[in-house]
């Protein structure tokens, strides 16, 4: 999901910026409740999404340790090539997306725009993510998207060593209803993180699934 709407990106694809908090959970722990949070009305059915994600870096990992993540993915209703870039200081991320297509291998449209960040023109599968996903619309009154949040059952495979590791996680992303104050947005945000740790949940140990799935 998205804070905001898309906007065209100079190399074809879109851009968007995504604010969430991401936790660290338990195989048994029992889903939040969200009635009580600000601004949410309803809690839509849950939807099954099957995620299968692969991704790529030099062999240095030097957009890894620069803070980016580039994946193609398949399942969802974002499957395509993406660039993840680092947390701002709001702690939201810009994410690049262009369509998923043929490409097995990294495009040239990907490329151009990578070349803003590394003079590397060789890239190659460093994980492999595969992640059974059930969403969960939180909607305002009026029915639009407060937060979508996600319950995630995730295996993934570090291609550089064939080491596999198995966890559950969950998201809580802001939508296109969220706050826009920086008050009520930060209330919003304080009362999911207090509903996780309220059914044992805890903030995330990694940054992200890739750097968890390269043992960082």
């Amino acid at each position: 999901m998205t804070d905001g709407d898309e906007a065209p990106t100079t190399s074809g694809g879109t851009s968007s910026v995504e604010i969430e908090l991401k936790f660290d959970v338990a195989d048994e722990t029992p889903l939040p409740d969200w009635s009580g949070l600000p601004g949410v009305a309803s809690v839509g059915e849950a939807e099954r999404r099957e995620l299968d994600a692969v991704y790529f870096d030099t062999d240095d990992l030097s957009l890894a340790h620069a803070g980016y993540a580039v994946r193609r993915r398949t399942g969802g209703p974002d499957e395509g090539w993406h660039i993840k870039g680092p947390r701002g200081p709001e702690g939201g991320r810009v994410e690049q997306q262009w369509p998923l297509g043929s490409h097995a291998e990294v495009p040239a449209e990907v490329r151009a725009a990578l070349a803003a960040v590394t003079e590397a023109t060789a890239f190659a599968a460093i994980a492999r993510i595969r992640n059974t996903r059930t969403a969960y619309a939180l909607l305002d009154s009026a029915g639009d998207l407060v937060a979508e949040f996600v319950d995630d059952r995730v295996t993934a495979l570090d291609e550089r060593d064939g080491v596999e590791r198995t966890w559950r996680e969950w998201e809580f992303e802001l939508g296109s209803a969220a706050p826009v104050s920086p008050a009520e947005r930060s209330a919003l945000l304080s009362a999911a993180e207090a509903a996780v740790r309220a059914v044992g949940g805890r903030a995330a140990a990694s940054a992200s699934k890739l750097a968890r799935a390269l043992g960082r």
